[in-house]
């Protein structure tokens, strides 16, 4: 109990830090002015939800082996938190495209692929509403997320393998990327921000998936139960 109490709170100062950082600590971008600083959060929650999805990825695969629902709740824990960090990243992209590029939306290789890849979580998401049983659930939803991680490093390798409309990467991105020593740091602060937010909220979610599934296993003894009764009740 301790920790969840101070774990909220730290989290909650690194995000106002991170804020801080961003928009006056951060050195403001020759060519793009103020909007830029919209990289602190669109580019950090992009990569935290390539952390969510990789969470998802290696979950479903510990599933399939060990069939264990604790990896269940854990992908589908995961998979909620990073379909939220890649809204975050499809509302903010066109927010910074429309003053720089004077459109808000192109339909390149990796504004497409992110918004493929936001879609297939979407499904994984949504499929599992379709299937009752909770261990086909959890084995479909594991393929299936499995096959949906394969877009994860097509949206990140998508600007080195084509020239597309999105920028060229300025961190890892050859001989002439890279940014300001102060850029870096603020960026970083971000990221590390919304990676505490993720550990926050990912524990969180994993607990609500346990107690719903510990709900679920009492209503179904309970039922039985009643069923018990009933039979012995039209017996007598």
């Amino acid at each position: 109990m301790r920790t969840h109490w101070l774990t909220t709170p730290a989290a909650a100062v690194l995000i106002g830090v991170a804020g801080y950082a961003a928009l006056f600590l951060a050195p403001t971008e020759r060519t793009m002015g103020l909007i830029q600083r919209i990289f602190y959060f669109h580019v950090p929650s992009a990569w935290t939800g390539f952390v969510a999805f990789f969470i998802v990825f290696i979950a479903s695969i510990a599933y399939l082996l060990k069939r264990a629902p604790k990896w269940d709740w854990l992908a589908v824990s995961a998979a909620e938190i990073g379909v939220a960090f890649f809204t975050v990243v499809l509302t903010t992209g066109p927010i910074w495209a429309k003053p720089v590029w004077g459109i808000w939306w192109t339909w390149d290789a990796r504004l497409t692929s992110t918004f493929v890849l936001w879609v297939l979580y979407v499904t994984y998401l949504l499929l599992r509403t379709l299937i009752a049983d909770p261990e086909r659930r959890a084995v479909v939803s594991a393929v299936f997320s499995i096959f949906a991680f394969l877009d994860v490093p097509l949206v990140y390798m998508s600007i080195r393998w084509w020239r597309t409309q999105h920028p060229q990467p300025v961190i890892a991105g050859g001989a002439s990327s890279g940014l300001d020593p102060q850029m870096w740091r603020v960026f970083m602060t971000c990221w590390a921000a919304l990676l505490g937010l993720l550990v926050l909220l990912l524990r969180e979610r994993y607990n609500l998936e346990a107690l719903r599934h510990e709900v679920g296993e009492m209503t179904i003894e309970a039922e039985r139960r009643a069923a018990g009764r009933t039979s012995t009740q039209a017996w007598r």
